[in-house]
Order: C-alpha cells, then sequence, then structure tokens
C-alpha cells in the first residue's frame, strides 16, 4: 500500500536526525518495514504509471483478434474494426465470455505499439497566397425548391479567409466555375491550389498517380496556377478548408438560406465571407481581413479573357431531335433530327451547335436522372406552326400561359397556325416566356394578336418592363359634345 508523500518525507527527515526506525514506525503509526523502505530509497524522482498490458482475460483469444486487426491494416481506414466489431465477433464466433471493456483496452493498446514510424501529424506552414479547395453540402432553397447545394469552399490558411460558391454539382465544370467566382470576388489569383484527392478537377488512378480532368488543366494553364493534390487519407494536408467547410456551413447557411439561383446563392456566400473576415486571426493579433492583405500581395492578376470552363462533345440526335448526356435528354430540336451535333457541357447549361458552328439552342443543366425531356419550348414552334392540329396533344400547350392557351384551343386551324408564327417570330426574337407573356397580355386586355403589337410588347417585357392595363377611354366629354346645342345648354 502507499502512504500519502508527506508521511513520505517525513520518514526521511526523521531517520536523517538519528531518530530510529522503532521510533520513527511508533510516532508515525507505520510499520518498520515501511519505515525501512522510504529510508533507504536513493532516488525519490518520479515514476511514469505503470500500465496494464491489458490481456488478463485475452490470452485465449489474443492471437485471434491480433490477425484482425494486422489484416485492419492492408483496407481502408473507414473499414476497419472497431473495438465494437471486435467484440462482436468474438461473441459470435469465438464464445468470448469477457467484457467489452476488456475488448477496448487491448484493442486500443495493440494499435498503440503498432503505430508506424509515418502515423500521425505534423504541422505545416503555408506561405501567402496558397490557396486550398474542398467541397462541402447543405440544403437550401433555390427557385422555391428545397435543394442540395454543393459548396466550393477556398480557404487561404496564412491568413484564414474563407470563400464559398454555391453550384448544382462537383464536376470539373462546376469546379472551374466556382473558382472562377471566387476570382473575380477578390480581383486576384492564387499562385497555388491544393486540392482534395477526389474532387471533380482529378481523379487517383493510382495511389500516387493522378489524373486531371482536361477542361480543368486548361483552366489552370489559362490562368498560370499550379495544383497539388494532397495523399489518400490525408486530410490533415489541407486543414484550413476542411475547417472552412464546417464554419461556412453553419455561419453562412442555417437556417437554410432562400435564393433565386445558384448564382445568387454565391453572391449571397461572398458577401457573408467578407462580412466575417473582421475577427481576429487565431494566432495573430491581426483581423484575417489585415492578414488577408499579405496573401494578395503574392497573387496573380486576373486574365484579360474570362476562361469558358466547357466540355465539347459529339452526340447524334435521335428521330424527335434529342441528344442524350448523363441519361438525360436534351431538345435540340425536331428539325435536327439524326444530325451529329457538338453539344457544349457548363456548370449550368448546355449549349447545342452544328458541327458548322450554327447555334442551334441552349438549355438548363441538369444534374441526375430528371426522368424528362430538358426542352426549350420555342424550339417546337416552328413544327407546331406547320402542323397546327397536334396542338391539343403538344408537349408544350401546358408551356403557354392559362388564358393564351385557351384562346388558342378556341382557334380554327387558320387562325392558330398563324398565332403560332407570330409567337414563334417573337420567341426568336425576345425569348418564349417574353413572347407568350407579350401574346397572354393582349388577349387579357381584349385585342387580336397581330405582329406588330406582340413584337413590340414582347422586346419591352424582354427588357423587364411590366405591361400595365390599359384603361378604356372616357367617352363621355365626346358624347356631350355630339348633342344639340340647345341640350348642352341646358345641361
Amino acid at each position: 500500500m502507499t502512504i500519502p508523500v508527506s508521511i513520505q518525507q517525513r520518514i526521511r527527515i526523521l531517520d536523517a536526525r538519528g531518530v530510529s526506525w522503532r521510533e520513527i514506525a511508533r510516532r508515525l503509526n507505520v510499520s518498520r518495514d515501511t519505515v525501512r523502505k522510504y529510508a533507504v530509497m536513493e532516488d525519490c524522482s518520479p515514476a511514469p504509471r505503470a500500465r496494464s498490458s491489458g490481456r488478463s482475460g485475452m490470452d485465449g483469444y489474443s492471437s485471434l483478434v491480433d490477425s484482425w486487426l494486422a489484416a485492419d491494416r492492408r483496407m481502408p481506414r473507414k473499414q476497419r474494426h472497431t473495438a465494437k466489431r471486435v467484440y462482436d465477433r468474438l461473441v459470435e464466433e469465438a464464445g468470448f465470455t469477457g467484457s467489452y471493456s476488456m475488448v477496448q483496452r487491448y484493442v486500443k493498446r495493440w494499435r498503440e505499439d503498432h503505430r508506424l514510424p509515418d502515423d500521425g501529424f505534423m504541422e505545416l506552414e503555408w506561405r501567402p497566397g496558397t490557396m486550398q479547395v474542398d467541397f462541402g453540402q447543405a440544403l437550401a432553397v433555390i427557385g422555391g425548391a428545397e435543394s442540395t447545394v454543393h459548396c466550393l469552399v477556398a480557404s487561404f490558411p496564412h491568413s484564414n479567409m474563407r470563400y464559398a460558391a454555391a453550384l448544382p454539382g462537383e464536376n470539373a465544370e462546376c469546379v472551374c466555375e466556382g473558382l472562377l467566382e471566387i476570382f473575380e470576388h477578390i480581383g486576384m489569383v492564387p499562385p497555388l491550389m491544393v486540392f482534395d484527392n477526389a474532387t471533380g478537377a482529378a481523379h487517383r488512378v493510382a495511389w500516387d498517380r493522378i489524373r486531371v480532368v482536361k477542361v480543368f488543366q486548361l483552366f489552370c494553364e489559362h490562368h498560370r496556377i499550379e495544383v497539388r493534390f494532397c495523399n489518400p487519407s490525408s486530410g490533415w494536408e489541407k486543414g484550413s478548408v476542411e475547417n472552412a467547410v464546417g464554419f461556412l456551413r453553419r455561419n453562412l447557411m442555417v437556417p437554410p438560406p432562400n435564393a433565386e439561383s445558384h448564382r445568387q446563392l454565391t453572391r449571397h456566400l461572398l458577401s457573408g465571407c467578407d462580412a466575417i473576415a473582421d475577427v481576429d486571426h487565431y494566432r495573430s493579433g491581426r483581423t484575417i481581413r489585415d492578414m488577408f492583405a499579405d496573401d494578395l500581395e503574392d497573387m496573380l492578376p486576373l486574365p484579360r479573357a474570362r476562361f469558358d470552363a466547357v466540355e465539347w462533345v459529339e452526340r447524334r440526335a435521335d428521330r424527335e431531335g434529342n441528344v442524350e448526356i448523363d441519361s438525360n435528354r436534351y431538345l435540340a430540336g425536331p428539325s435536327w433530327r439524326g444530325w451529329t451535333l457538338q453539344v457544349g457541357l457548363r456548370a449550368f447549361d448546355v449549349e447545342i451547335r452544328t458541327r458548322d458552328g450554327r447555334k442551334v439552342n441552349t438549355l438548363p443543366r441538369v444534374y441526375g436522372r430528371c426522368g424528362r425531356t430538358v426542352r426549350n419550348p420555342a424550339c417546337l414552334l416552328p413544327a407546331l406552326a406547320r402542323k397546327p392540329r397536334a396542338w391539343g396533344e403538344s408537349p408544350i400547350r401546358g408551356d403557354f400561359p392559362g388564358k393564351l392557351r385557351l384562346r388558342i384551343d378556341a382557334m380554327d386551324s387558320g387562325d392558330r397556325q398563324r398565332t403560332l408564327r407570330l409567337i414563334a417570330r417573337a420567341s426568336d426574337a425576345s425569348g418564349f416566356k417574353a413572347a407568350t407573356a407579350a401574346a397572354e397580355h393582349l388577349v387579357e386586355q381584349g385585342h387580336g394578336i397581330d405582329e406588330a403589337s406582340l413584337m413590340t410588347l414582347a422586346r419591352r417585357i424582354a427588357a423587364g418592363e411590366t405591361p400595365h392595363e390599359e384603361s378604356a377611354p372616357d367617352l363621355h366629354d365626346y358624347d356631350r359634345f355630339m348633342r344639340p346645342a340647345d341640350d348642352r345648354k341646358e345641361a
């Protein structure tokens, strides 16, 4: 039994004064063996606490557990045995009757004893201007619908400045588009970017080999940026941006923001990042904004030309004029059936062109399988105008405003053909929404749909004007002047 240090100290003092061990034992109420132990002790320096080997009760199972844990070293980190899984397997496969805490101590001690020399982390120093990049996800309301937003987060570890851009996906086009938004916001380009090994910009094909997507290669060439990718299972190499993902999600995405588009949400995120940069750096008395000035001094100017983050592929249109991209169909138009077309894939849209460069259509890009054909109704108007009897079963009938749709329903074949041709011309000049909104307004006002009125009103709507309801002229004065002179005098 260990006695208090104060008693140990008293034993040694009395012994130094020449008091007999018998008398010391009587005075301090301890045994003479205890007095002898501390009186003759040569070194009273603190010693590390002895730990149990953790093998008590595990002797019959240690070799089995050792084999499981050794095999784990060849498995991905997230697919290795936990202490709970080791315990469950011992109970199920070996009839183990010991406690879970016994297994937990054994597994912990085994991992400590078998730690590799290169295990662990080391603090890295980042020179000004270096940027780390990663993705995070958060919920937001985009265009009235709840969506999972992919936030491209950029962090400057020297100053701890953080920025984010909202995107619909994590492919190479989205990476480039998000970086462009951040570069243009700060007005500079970092000379070095550090990426996670699993972003859409590149794919790891071997432990030491990365295959960079071509559009991202051209992006880096355009901006003269050096890129480095982290090693697998080495998130600590970009710990600044890992922390920034969670920080920005907690501070800028709670509660979930509401925006009309990803680009509007990006503007909200960038302004929010600027607003929270006036706090002190966690290691320095200077603010993050002040330290970010050091980053900017070591960065490159923006190129004069904006990089177009687009991947061009060729697709053959089917008999209905659709091209297929990532299992989704995009409508080029019935007149392009059987043509081989060029398709430009950007973060937010899909541009369709002929091989000789003529523009066919531009459609919003969708992610995941949407289960419907992505189309611009305007591209079907010419075909529908040629076959007006197909109006009732047309896939774009539902895209027309309600009152305009009912008016076209009531037309005979000739009037319907003329009206659809006029709307098609207005769509070519001002867009489908502006053309149909203009035609709807004319119907509401009780006017016919003539070319001059439709084209003029569609241009005004496309320019952002709101058509006003026309008030009926007051004809009472006109009626009064048309009455006989005597009647006017009496009035």
